[in-house]
Protein backbone atom coordinates (compact mmCIF):
# COMPACT_ATOMS: atom_id res chain seq x y z
CA UNK A 1 0.00 0.00 0.00
CA UNK A 2 1.31 3.21 -1.04
CA UNK A 3 1.63 6.15 1.45
CA UNK A 4 1.31 9.37 0.29
CA UNK A 5 2.60 12.33 1.44
CA UNK A 6 3.00 16.17 0.79
CA UNK A 7 5.89 18.15 0.74
CA UNK A 8 6.98 21.86 -0.43
CA UNK A 9 8.98 22.07 -3.82
CA UNK A 10 10.75 25.12 -5.42
CA UNK A 11 9.55 26.13 -8.81
CA UNK A 12 12.76 27.23 -9.55
CA UNK A 13 15.21 24.66 -9.26
CA UNK A 14 13.27 21.71 -7.78
CA UNK A 15 14.40 22.00 -4.32
CA UNK A 16 12.03 20.09 -1.65
CA UNK A 17 11.74 21.25 1.97
CA UNK A 18 9.13 19.50 4.32
CA UNK A 19 7.82 22.63 5.24
CA UNK A 20 7.15 26.41 3.09
CA UNK A 21 9.91 28.65 2.95
CA UNK A 22 9.78 32.36 2.25
CA UNK A 23 12.86 32.02 0.09
CA UNK A 24 14.61 29.11 -1.26
CA UNK A 25 18.25 28.77 0.04
CA UNK A 26 19.02 26.51 -3.25
CA UNK A 27 18.56 29.87 -6.08
CA UNK A 28 17.40 32.58 -3.39
CA UNK A 29 13.77 32.84 -5.49
CA UNK A 30 11.36 34.46 -3.15
CA UNK A 31 7.70 32.73 -2.47
CA UNK A 32 8.73 29.70 -5.37
CA UNK A 33 7.50 26.86 -2.79
CA UNK A 34 4.57 25.41 -4.05
CA UNK A 35 3.04 22.10 -1.66
CA UNK A 36 2.71 19.11 -3.92
CA UNK A 37 1.94 15.33 -2.58
CA UNK A 38 4.26 12.72 -3.45
CA UNK A 39 3.76 9.38 -3.38
CA UNK A 40 6.08 6.69 -1.50
CA UNK A 41 5.95 3.16 -2.43
CA UNK A 42 6.91 -0.03 -0.30
CA UNK A 43 10.31 -1.14 -2.41
CA UNK A 44 9.22 -4.28 -3.78
CA UNK A 45 11.51 -7.56 -5.40
CA UNK A 46 14.48 -6.91 -7.21
CA UNK A 47 13.91 -7.35 -11.18
CA UNK A 48 16.74 -9.16 -12.87
CA UNK A 49 18.74 -7.75 -15.88
CA UNK A 50 18.17 -9.00 -19.09
CA UNK A 51 21.69 -9.10 -20.74
CA UNK A 52 20.26 -9.64 -23.99
CA UNK A 53 18.32 -6.19 -24.21
CA UNK A 54 20.70 -3.80 -24.32
CA UNK A 55 24.59 -5.27 -24.71
CA UNK A 56 27.33 -2.52 -25.38
CA UNK A 57 28.83 -2.09 -28.86
CA UNK A 58 32.04 -0.59 -30.94
CA UNK A 59 32.08 2.42 -32.76
CA UNK A 60 32.18 0.03 -36.31
CA UNK A 61 28.32 -1.76 -35.19
CA UNK A 62 27.09 1.41 -34.74
CA UNK A 63 24.40 2.44 -37.51
CA UNK A 64 24.06 5.55 -38.14
CA UNK A 65 21.51 5.76 -41.26
CA UNK A 66 18.49 7.13 -39.05
CA UNK A 67 20.85 9.67 -37.83
CA UNK A 68 20.86 12.34 -41.20
CA UNK A 69 19.36 15.47 -39.95
CA UNK A 70 15.57 17.15 -41.05
CA UNK A 71 15.84 20.11 -43.05
CA UNK A 72 12.96 22.24 -41.72
CA UNK A 73 13.07 24.34 -44.58
CA UNK A 74 13.86 27.79 -42.41
CA UNK A 75 16.96 28.67 -43.23
CA UNK A 76 17.90 30.71 -40.19
CA UNK A 77 16.37 28.27 -38.17
CA UNK A 78 18.72 25.40 -39.93
CA UNK A 79 21.63 27.61 -39.09
CA UNK A 80 21.34 27.82 -35.49
CA UNK A 81 21.02 23.94 -35.16
CA UNK A 82 24.03 23.30 -37.27
CA UNK A 83 22.46 22.38 -40.79
CA UNK A 84 18.96 20.97 -39.39
CA UNK A 85 17.35 18.40 -36.47
CA UNK A 86 19.09 15.26 -35.35
CA UNK A 87 16.59 12.43 -35.53
CA UNK A 88 16.02 11.60 -31.77
CA UNK A 89 17.08 14.48 -30.27
CA UNK A 90 14.94 17.17 -28.29
CA UNK A 91 14.99 21.05 -29.33
CA UNK A 92 13.59 23.18 -26.07
CA UNK A 93 12.26 26.61 -27.58
CA UNK A 94 11.44 29.46 -24.96
CA UNK A 95 11.28 33.04 -25.37
CA UNK A 96 8.65 35.60 -23.33
CA UNK A 97 5.03 35.48 -24.13
CA UNK A 98 3.54 36.96 -28.25
CA UNK A 99 7.69 37.29 -29.01
CA UNK A 100 5.97 34.50 -31.59
CA UNK A 101 7.10 30.90 -30.75
CA UNK A 102 3.42 29.23 -31.87
CA UNK A 103 3.67 31.27 -35.03
CA UNK A 104 7.40 29.89 -35.75
CA UNK A 105 6.89 26.20 -35.31
CA UNK A 106 3.64 26.48 -36.94
CA UNK A 107 5.12 28.13 -40.03
CA UNK A 108 7.80 25.13 -40.13
CA UNK A 109 5.04 22.32 -39.38
CA UNK A 110 3.20 23.55 -42.27
CA UNK A 111 6.34 24.45 -44.65
CA UNK A 112 7.57 20.92 -44.70
CA UNK A 113 5.73 18.97 -47.51
CA UNK A 114 7.93 15.90 -47.72
CA UNK A 115 7.68 14.62 -43.86
CA UNK A 116 5.10 13.94 -41.34
CA UNK A 117 4.51 16.38 -38.24
CA UNK A 118 2.35 15.93 -35.25
CA UNK A 119 1.07 19.26 -33.72
CA UNK A 120 0.32 19.02 -30.46
CA UNK A 121 -1.42 22.04 -28.59
CA UNK A 122 -2.05 22.37 -24.81
CA UNK A 123 -3.05 25.95 -25.46
CA UNK A 124 -4.88 26.64 -28.28
CA UNK A 125 -7.97 24.13 -29.61
CA UNK A 126 -8.06 22.87 -33.27
CA UNK A 127 -9.77 25.74 -34.34
CA UNK A 128 -8.01 28.69 -32.89
CA UNK A 129 -4.25 26.85 -34.89
CA UNK A 130 -6.82 26.89 -38.05
CA UNK A 131 -7.73 30.17 -37.51
CA UNK A 132 -3.69 31.45 -36.73
CA UNK A 133 -3.09 29.45 -39.88
CA UNK A 134 -5.62 30.93 -42.21
CA UNK A 135 -3.99 34.27 -41.05
CA UNK A 136 -0.42 33.58 -42.06
CA UNK A 137 -1.82 32.04 -45.31
CA UNK A 138 -0.53 28.87 -44.73
CA UNK A 139 -1.38 24.80 -45.85
CA UNK A 140 -0.13 21.66 -45.49
CA UNK A 141 -1.28 18.21 -45.81
CA UNK A 142 1.09 16.26 -44.13
CA UNK A 143 0.90 17.89 -40.96
CA UNK A 144 -1.53 16.42 -38.10
CA UNK A 145 -2.86 18.41 -35.09
CA UNK A 146 -3.89 17.40 -31.76
CA UNK A 147 -5.40 19.08 -28.68
CA UNK A 148 -4.45 17.49 -25.96
CA UNK A 149 -2.60 17.95 -22.31
CA UNK A 150 -2.50 14.45 -21.25
CA UNK A 151 1.06 12.82 -21.41
CA UNK A 152 -0.02 9.02 -22.35
CA UNK A 153 -2.43 10.34 -24.92
CA UNK A 154 -0.03 12.04 -26.70
CA UNK A 155 2.68 8.93 -26.78
CA UNK A 156 -0.16 7.04 -27.65
CA UNK A 157 -1.18 9.10 -30.80
CA UNK A 158 2.40 9.80 -31.57
CA UNK A 159 3.20 5.57 -31.66
CA UNK A 160 0.39 5.43 -33.78
CA UNK A 161 1.10 8.19 -36.11
CA UNK A 162 4.68 7.73 -36.37
CA UNK A 163 5.94 11.04 -37.48
CA UNK A 164 9.49 12.40 -38.66
CA UNK A 165 8.72 15.49 -36.07
CA UNK A 166 6.83 16.05 -32.78
CA UNK A 167 5.85 19.34 -32.27
CA UNK A 168 4.78 20.30 -28.50
CA UNK A 169 3.41 23.72 -27.67
CA UNK A 170 3.86 23.72 -24.69
CA UNK A 171 5.43 21.41 -21.94
CA UNK A 172 4.12 23.18 -19.14
CA UNK A 173 0.81 22.23 -20.22
CA UNK A 174 1.23 18.26 -20.47
CA UNK A 175 0.61 16.29 -17.30
CA UNK A 176 1.38 12.50 -16.71
CA UNK A 177 -1.60 10.34 -14.51
CA UNK A 178 1.16 9.10 -12.47
CA UNK A 179 2.20 12.24 -10.18
CA UNK A 180 -0.57 13.92 -8.59
CA UNK A 181 1.02 17.61 -8.86
CA UNK A 182 -0.73 20.29 -11.14
CA UNK A 183 0.54 20.76 -14.48
CA UNK A 184 3.29 23.74 -15.19
CA UNK A 185 5.01 22.04 -12.02
CA UNK A 186 8.28 21.16 -10.96
CA UNK A 187 8.13 17.37 -10.89
CA UNK A 188 5.57 17.69 -14.01
CA UNK A 189 7.48 19.28 -16.32
CA UNK A 190 10.56 17.28 -15.37
CA UNK A 191 8.74 13.71 -15.60
CA UNK A 192 6.71 14.51 -19.11
CA UNK A 193 10.27 15.86 -20.52
CA UNK A 194 12.10 12.46 -19.35
CA UNK A 195 9.37 10.46 -20.64
CA UNK A 196 9.72 12.17 -23.85
CA UNK A 197 12.88 11.91 -24.23
CA UNK A 198 13.04 8.02 -23.71
CA UNK A 199 10.03 7.43 -26.28
CA UNK A 200 12.08 9.77 -28.94
CA UNK A 201 15.49 8.28 -28.46
CA UNK A 202 13.76 4.65 -29.08
CA UNK A 203 11.60 5.61 -31.80
CA UNK A 204 14.35 8.29 -33.79
CA UNK A 205 12.14 11.05 -33.66
CA UNK A 206 12.67 14.67 -33.54
CA UNK A 207 10.91 16.54 -30.54
CA UNK A 208 10.46 20.31 -30.41
CA UNK A 209 8.98 21.52 -27.06
CA UNK A 210 8.15 24.99 -26.30
CA UNK A 211 9.03 26.35 -22.96
CA UNK A 212 7.24 29.28 -21.05
CA UNK A 213 10.00 31.53 -19.12
CA UNK A 214 9.46 33.65 -15.72
CA UNK A 215 9.90 37.11 -15.22
CA UNK A 216 13.73 37.22 -14.72
CA UNK A 217 13.95 35.96 -18.26
CA UNK A 218 15.03 32.38 -18.03
CA UNK A 219 13.56 29.25 -18.59
CA UNK A 220 10.54 27.64 -16.60
CA UNK A 221 10.54 25.04 -14.76
CA UNK A 222 13.90 23.04 -13.16
CA UNK A 223 17.25 23.56 -14.57
CA UNK A 224 17.16 19.73 -14.85
CA UNK A 225 14.85 20.69 -17.91
CA UNK A 226 17.77 21.96 -19.80
CA UNK A 227 20.19 19.37 -19.19
CA UNK A 228 17.66 16.78 -20.17
CA UNK A 229 17.53 18.16 -23.58
CA UNK A 230 19.66 18.48 -26.64
CA UNK A 231 19.60 22.16 -27.71
CA UNK A 232 18.08 25.24 -26.08
CA UNK A 233 17.27 27.85 -28.23
CA UNK A 234 15.98 31.33 -27.19
CA UNK A 235 13.07 33.43 -29.54
CA UNK A 236 14.32 37.09 -28.22
CA UNK A 237 13.22 40.55 -29.40
CA UNK A 238 10.64 43.34 -28.39
CA UNK A 239 7.37 43.13 -29.19
CA UNK A 240 7.62 47.01 -30.36
CA UNK A 241 9.90 46.36 -32.65
CA UNK A 242 10.01 43.78 -35.99
CA UNK A 243 12.68 41.88 -35.56
CA UNK A 244 13.28 38.43 -33.68
CA UNK A 245 16.61 36.74 -33.18
CA UNK A 246 16.75 32.89 -32.67
CA UNK A 247 19.97 32.31 -30.70
CA UNK A 248 21.04 28.61 -29.16
CA UNK A 249 22.67 28.77 -25.93
CA UNK A 250 22.91 24.61 -25.43
CA UNK A 251 23.53 22.36 -28.83
CA UNK A 252 24.88 19.04 -28.79
CA UNK A 253 25.11 18.70 -32.64
CA UNK A 254 26.39 22.24 -33.81
CA UNK A 255 27.88 25.29 -32.36
CA UNK A 256 25.98 27.87 -29.66
CA UNK A 257 27.72 30.81 -31.90
CA UNK A 258 25.10 31.28 -34.67
CA UNK A 259 22.06 33.27 -34.75
CA UNK A 260 18.67 33.72 -36.92
CA UNK A 261 17.08 37.18 -37.39
CA UNK A 262 13.53 36.97 -38.66
CA UNK A 263 11.33 40.26 -39.02
CA UNK A 264 7.66 39.82 -37.58
CA UNK A 265 5.11 40.57 -40.32
CA UNK A 266 1.03 40.28 -40.54
CA UNK A 267 1.36 36.98 -42.54
CA UNK A 268 3.99 35.33 -40.00
CA UNK A 269 7.35 35.43 -39.46
CA UNK A 270 10.09 36.18 -42.84
CA UNK A 271 13.64 35.41 -42.75
CA UNK A 272 16.56 38.28 -43.16
CA UNK A 273 19.21 36.72 -44.98
CA UNK A 274 20.59 39.71 -44.93
CA UNK A 275 20.23 41.78 -42.33
CA UNK A 276 22.96 44.65 -42.78
CA UNK A 277 20.94 46.00 -45.82
CA UNK A 278 18.12 46.11 -43.29
CA UNK A 279 20.03 47.68 -40.72
CA UNK A 280 21.68 50.15 -42.32
CA UNK A 281 19.20 51.44 -44.87
CA UNK A 282 18.03 54.79 -43.11
CA UNK A 283 21.75 56.10 -42.18
CA UNK A 284 21.76 59.80 -43.08
CA UNK A 285 24.90 61.64 -44.21
CA UNK A 286 23.88 64.91 -42.66
CA UNK A 287 22.67 63.74 -39.05
CA UNK A 288 25.08 63.82 -36.37
CA UNK A 289 25.66 60.69 -33.56
CA UNK A 290 25.35 57.30 -36.10
CA UNK A 291 28.25 55.22 -36.50
CA UNK A 292 28.18 51.94 -38.64
CA UNK A 293 29.69 49.00 -36.47
CA UNK A 294 30.90 45.83 -38.63
CA UNK A 295 30.10 43.21 -36.13
CA UNK A 296 30.21 39.06 -36.06
CA UNK A 297 27.73 37.11 -34.46
CA UNK A 298 28.98 33.17 -34.65
CA UNK A 299 30.61 33.22 -38.25
CA UNK A 300 28.09 35.72 -39.46
CA UNK A 301 29.45 39.13 -40.58
CA UNK A 302 26.51 41.92 -40.85
CA UNK A 303 26.71 45.66 -40.24
CA UNK A 304 24.31 47.55 -37.53
CA UNK A 305 23.84 51.11 -36.79
CA UNK A 306 24.78 53.00 -33.78
CA UNK A 307 22.91 55.91 -32.51
CA UNK A 308 23.91 57.87 -30.11
CA UNK A 309 22.65 61.47 -28.23
CA UNK A 310 24.91 63.84 -26.07
CA UNK A 311 23.35 66.29 -24.45
CA UNK A 312 23.62 68.78 -20.93
CA UNK A 313 22.10 66.97 -18.25
CA UNK A 314 19.18 68.34 -17.07
CA UNK A 315 19.45 67.10 -13.26
CA UNK A 316 22.32 66.97 -10.85
CA UNK A 317 23.36 63.45 -11.97
CA UNK A 318 24.07 62.55 -15.63
CA UNK A 319 22.15 59.75 -16.73
CA UNK A 320 23.73 57.00 -18.51
CA UNK A 321 21.44 54.80 -20.75
CA UNK A 322 21.58 51.70 -23.40
CA UNK A 323 19.71 49.91 -25.22
CA UNK A 324 20.99 46.84 -27.07
CA UNK A 325 24.40 47.59 -25.21
CA UNK A 326 26.06 46.88 -22.30
CA UNK A 327 25.66 49.55 -19.84
CA UNK A 328 28.79 48.51 -18.23
CA UNK A 329 30.54 48.67 -21.23
CA UNK A 330 29.26 51.91 -21.86
CA UNK A 331 30.54 53.26 -18.89
CA UNK A 332 33.85 51.91 -19.44
CA UNK A 333 33.98 53.34 -22.68
CA UNK A 334 32.98 56.94 -21.62
CA UNK A 335 35.73 56.95 -19.06
CA UNK A 336 38.34 55.98 -21.83
CA UNK A 337 37.20 58.70 -23.52
CA UNK A 338 37.07 61.33 -20.11
CA UNK A 339 40.91 60.14 -19.38
CA UNK A 340 42.34 59.73 -22.18
CA UNK A 341 41.38 61.74 -24.92
CA UNK A 342 40.26 64.32 -23.08
CA UNK A 343 36.61 65.18 -23.61
CA UNK A 344 34.61 65.89 -20.79
CA UNK A 345 30.98 64.11 -20.22
CA UNK A 346 30.70 63.92 -16.75
CA UNK A 347 28.09 66.70 -16.73
CA UNK A 348 25.94 65.41 -19.64
CA UNK A 349 23.20 62.66 -20.73
CA UNK A 350 24.45 60.06 -23.05
CA UNK A 351 21.93 57.92 -24.29
CA UNK A 352 22.72 54.94 -27.23
CA UNK A 353 20.90 52.38 -29.41
CA UNK A 354 21.55 49.79 -31.39
CA UNK A 355 19.27 50.23 -34.34
CA UNK A 356 16.45 47.66 -34.91
CA UNK A 357 16.33 46.56 -31.23
CA UNK A 358 19.07 43.99 -31.51
CA UNK A 359 21.46 42.85 -28.31
CA UNK A 360 24.65 43.10 -29.42
CA UNK A 361 28.20 41.02 -27.48
CA UNK A 362 30.95 41.71 -29.86
CA UNK A 363 33.33 44.06 -28.31
CA UNK A 364 34.55 44.95 -31.99
CA UNK A 365 31.94 47.48 -32.15
CA UNK A 366 33.48 49.80 -29.27
CA UNK A 367 35.01 52.31 -32.10
CA UNK A 368 31.78 52.67 -33.93
CA UNK A 369 30.21 53.20 -30.31
CA UNK A 370 32.62 55.95 -29.21
CA UNK A 371 32.92 57.58 -32.75
CA UNK A 372 29.08 58.03 -32.43
CA UNK A 373 29.17 59.61 -29.06
CA UNK A 374 31.83 62.27 -29.99
CA UNK A 375 29.75 62.67 -33.31
CA UNK A 376 26.51 63.68 -30.96
CA UNK A 377 28.98 65.61 -28.98
CA UNK A 378 30.25 67.91 -31.36
CA UNK A 379 28.09 67.58 -33.43
CA UNK A 380 29.47 66.83 -36.57
CA UNK A 381 27.87 64.13 -38.42
CA UNK A 382 29.96 61.02 -39.81
CA UNK A 383 30.23 60.43 -43.72
CA UNK A 384 28.09 57.36 -44.34
CA UNK A 385 30.09 55.71 -46.25
CA UNK A 386 32.86 54.56 -43.41
CA UNK A 387 32.39 52.01 -40.80
CA UNK A 388 34.37 51.08 -37.97
CA UNK A 389 35.38 47.77 -36.14
CA UNK A 390 37.71 47.46 -33.09
CA UNK A 391 37.85 46.59 -29.37
CA UNK A 392 39.09 49.51 -27.28
CA UNK A 393 41.07 49.17 -24.04
CA UNK A 394 41.25 51.01 -21.10
CA UNK A 395 44.65 52.62 -22.01
CA UNK A 396 43.11 53.91 -25.03
CA UNK A 397 44.45 51.78 -27.70
CA UNK A 398 42.46 49.89 -30.32
CA UNK A 399 43.05 45.78 -29.84
CA UNK A 400 42.33 43.83 -32.84
CA UNK A 401 39.46 41.91 -33.34
CA UNK A 402 38.48 38.46 -35.04
CA UNK A 403 37.52 37.29 -38.63
CA UNK A 404 38.68 40.95 -39.81
CA UNK A 405 38.67 39.62 -43.49
CA UNK A 406 34.71 38.52 -43.41
CA UNK A 407 33.78 42.15 -41.42
CA UNK A 408 35.76 43.65 -44.13
CA UNK A 409 34.34 41.68 -46.91
CA UNK A 410 30.76 42.26 -45.54
CA UNK A 411 31.64 46.36 -45.40
CA UNK A 412 33.25 46.24 -49.29
CA UNK A 413 29.73 44.34 -50.26
CA UNK A 414 27.70 46.83 -48.74
CA UNK A 415 29.08 49.85 -50.57
CA UNK A 416 31.49 51.60 -48.17
CA UNK A 417 34.53 53.48 -49.13
CA UNK A 418 36.12 53.19 -45.97
CA UNK A 419 36.90 51.10 -42.86
CA UNK A 420 38.57 51.67 -39.81
CA UNK A 421 40.04 48.76 -38.74
CA UNK A 422 43.05 47.98 -35.78
CA UNK A 423 46.54 47.98 -36.84
CA UNK A 424 47.18 45.03 -35.09
CA UNK A 425 45.13 42.74 -37.15
CA UNK A 426 47.57 41.65 -39.61
CA UNK A 427 48.48 38.74 -42.01
CA UNK A 428 45.74 39.53 -44.49
CA UNK A 429 45.93 40.09 -48.20
CA UNK A 430 44.44 44.11 -48.37
CA UNK A 431 44.93 44.07 -51.69
CA UNK A 432 41.67 42.22 -52.59
CA UNK A 433 39.33 44.04 -51.19
CA UNK A 434 37.69 46.82 -52.81
CA UNK A 435 37.64 49.25 -50.17
CA UNK A 436 40.00 51.53 -48.40
CA UNK A 437 41.53 50.07 -45.28
CA UNK A 438 42.30 53.10 -42.28
CA UNK A 439 44.53 51.38 -39.58
CA UNK A 440 44.11 53.01 -36.60
CA UNK A 441 46.18 52.24 -32.95
CA UNK A 442 44.74 54.96 -30.94
CA UNK A 443 41.34 56.52 -30.24
CA UNK A 444 43.25 60.02 -30.41
CA UNK A 445 44.20 58.95 -34.23
CA UNK A 446 40.90 58.08 -35.13
CA UNK A 447 38.81 60.98 -33.77
CA UNK A 448 42.02 63.12 -36.08
CA UNK A 449 41.32 61.32 -38.94
CA UNK A 450 37.35 61.66 -38.32
CA UNK A 451 37.07 65.33 -37.66
CA UNK A 452 40.27 66.92 -37.81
Amino acid sequence: MARTKTVYICQNCGAQSPKWLGKCPSCGGWNTFVEEIVEKKKPGPAVAANLASNQPLTLENISTEKMERISVGITEFDRVLGGGIVPGSIVLLGGEPGIGKSTLVLQMALGLKNKKILYVSGEESLQQIKLRAGRLGLGGGNCLFLSETSLENVLAQTGHVNPHLLIIDSIQTLSTETIESSPGSVTQVRECTSAILKFAKQNHIAVILIGHINKEGNLAGPKVLEHIVDSVLQFEGDTNYLYRILRASKNRFGSTNELGIFEMRGDGLREILNPSEQLISKVSDDVSGTAVAATIEGIRPFLIEIQALVSSAAYGTPQRSSTGFDLRRLNMLLAVLEKRAGFKLLTKDVFLNIAGGLRINDPATDLAVICSILSSNIDIAIDHKICFTGEVGLTGEIRGVNRIEQRIAEAAKLGFNKIFIPKLNKGFDSSKFSIELEKVSRVEEVFRKIFG
